[in-house]
């Protein structure tokens, strides 16, 4: 019966290879180099036929073509296709399948459809209706694939999905070359992962490396939180260890705060971060931003660094703050109140410096509760406010959250405050406290009071108002010791209000105390390094010149001539001795 078959179907074949066909309607991208005239193909390459339960040729049908029904089976350099039906032009060694359409090509691959056109000499093909691709690595599908064995590669533009087993790809128009398994995706491209959604309109990706490169505005988003997320318009992301290497336009979005940089690195599984050139960290939830020439982030620690020449801006509503240092460090952490609550803290190593127009700074290195308003300057801090100078071991700012004002100060160690008499003039008269340990009160970004604990002194200048002239006369200086110290300054003027335990004040009118006891010994008025706008905490020293500042000793300088020329008075009168 077989026997019977196979003579049957072999004479049929040769009959109808005899009558004149029609050539096959084929897809665009299916036609012939030249036209559809019929090709010479070699015995080889030529379609054959495995397998069909009838074999058919109606004049009315299918433009006079054979065609084949039932348990088709079809063979062609490798691939196997079967279907429900298949017409054949044999002639151009080009057949169409209809109805339950599958091509197993030698590499693994599978495609199923509704219907499916292929080219015996080009090895090319198209797959319509609810298309299937499958290999190893991946499953795409799609209304209309266009495939081409000789090149690998499969295409669709009609829109589609690719999926790998955890990973689901949505695009308009995407190339899959199946022996490299890279993936060129065209236009509005989304890629759903359990964790992340990834979206740009060019997107290539490698099935084999899972590493996809960005050619456009592309979005990583945390699925979790949509917050966090990764912007760039180039870049590459390896999907399995969750790293982004960001290369232009880029910004990567988490815990509130934007980095941005010339290049930009992202693990998402440790939350580490890296950017260089140009790096910008903006934190628009505590209203600051930090920039620098390289930078890094930990995400879970919700902390970062910024270096090669970093400053930062904590902007308020009137009066913003400006640190510059060789490294910058900022964190949140609980509240030990209230661990609901954040706080936001601020840290400036190695010549820090600060800005702010009614206070400004330098030490070794700044600490900043940007939260409370504290500040602490350690190592050979130096705070100017005004005409006000204040150094010491270690200094303590508190700043009026409200306000923003400065309200008070704490000098440990060494504390010693310097306010210029007269800011008007370059007279060289300084008022002058010290001691262990001071506290200076604020009023309006005036000083308005100076408590002094611990072998407390000053030097402060006195005057009294002259009624007939209306004018403040000087009265001298006054010198004061004891264990503690309140001072106030009225009308920037110092009065020593107390002086307790051990208290020793006296005032020398200016004929009487001489020019070296108007200043303590280690007077460090520095006027070089002051910090006279923002921009100069850019560097490590404006390098100011000098002020240099007229010493008014004429009284001094007078008194000591009279008392010098009544001395040689009274030397003159004193007999001489001869020596016979």
């Amino acid at each position: 019966m077989r026997l019977i078959l196979f003579l049957l179907f072999f004479v049929s074949t040769f009959t109808f290879a005899q009558d004149q066909q029609k050539p096959a309607q084929r897809d665009p991208y299916l036609k012939a180099p030249v036209t559809n005239a019929p090709q010479q193909t070699k015995p080889e390459d030529k379609i054959k036929i495995i397998h069909a339960d009838f074999v058919k040729k109606d004049p009315a049908k299918y433009d006079g073509n054979q065609y084949l029904q039932g348990n088709v089976k079809i063979e062609n350099q490798g691939s196997i296709l079967t279907a429900d039906e298949v017409i054949l032009y044999s002639e151009e060694n080009f057949v169409k399948a209809i109805g339950n359409t599958k091509l197993q090509n030698t590499d693994g691959s599978v495609i199923t459809a509704g219907e499916m056109e292929y080219d015996g000499n080009t090895q090319k093909g198209v797959a319509r209706k609810n298309v299937v691709l499958t290999d190893p690595k991946q499953t795409i599908r799609t209304e209309i694939l266009y495939y081409d064995k000789l090149s690998n590669l499969a295409y669709f533009n009609t829109g589609g999905t690719i999926s790998d087993g955890q990973n689901v790809m949505y695009t308009k128009s995407a190339t899959y070359f199946l022996d490299t398994k890279l993936i060129d995706f065209v236009g509005n491209v989304k890629i759903d992962t359990p964790d992340y959604i990834i979206e740009g309109p060019n997107i290539n990706q490698n099935q084999n490396t899972k590493v996809a490169e960005f050619f456009g505005p592309t979005t990583i988003t945390n699925r979790v939180n949509p917050k966090n997320y990764i912007y760039t318009e180039r870049g590459t992301y390896k999907m399995n260890s969750k790293e982004a290497y960001l290369n232009k336009n880029s910004r990567i979005h988490y815990n509130d705060k934007i980095l941005t940089g010339d290049d930009l690195y992202f693990n998402q599984l440790t939350g580490f971060g890296t950017g260089t050139g140009n790096v910008t960290l903006d934190d628009p939830k505590e209203k600051r931003y930090v920039k620098g020439g390289y930078g890094e982030i930990f995400q879970k620690k919700d902390s970062s660094m910024i270096t090669k020449s970093p400053y930062a801006v904590k902007i308020l509503e009137k009066d913003s703050i400006y640190f510059a240092a060789e490294k910058i460090i900022s964190y949140q952490k609980p509240d030990e109140t209230d661990v609901t609550k954040k706080k936001s803290f601020l840290r400036a190593f190695r010549k820090g410096r600060f800005y702010k127009s009614n206070a400004q700074g330098r030490a070794d290195s700044i600490a900043f509760n940007e939260t409370d308003g504290i500040m602490h300057m350690y190592t050979a801090p130096i705070l100017w406010s005004g005409e006000k100078q204040v150094t010491g071991d270690k200094i303590e700012a508190y700043f009026n959250s409200t306000t923003e004002d400065l309200d008070s100060l704490k000098v440990i160690g060494n504390a010693f405050a310097i306010s210029k008499v007269d800011s008007l003039n370059l007279k060289d008269e300084f008022n002058q406290v010290k001691g262990k340990l001071m506290t200076v009160y604020y009023e309006k970004s005036e000083v308005k009071e100076t408590k002094v604990i611990g072998n407390a002194q000053s030097i402060s200048y006195a005057d009294d108002f002259n009624e007939k002239t209306k004018e403040n006369e000087r009265i001298g200086i006054t010198l004061t010791s004891c264990g503690i110290i309140d001072a106030m300054f009225e009308n920037r003027v110092l009065q020593i209000v107390s002086c307790n335990i051990g208290a020793n004040s006296d005032t020398y009118p200016m004929s009487k105390i001489e020019p070296s006891k108007r200043k303590f010994a280690d007077f460090n008025w520095n006027t070089k390094d002051r910090i006279r706008k923002w921009q100069d905490i850019l560097v490590d020293t404006p390098g100011y010149e000098e002020i240099k500042y007229e010493a008014d000793n004429k009284l001094y300088d007078s008194a000591k001539e009279a008392i010098d020329k009544e001395k040689a008075k009274e030397e003159a009168k004193k007999p001489k001795r001869v020596r016979k």
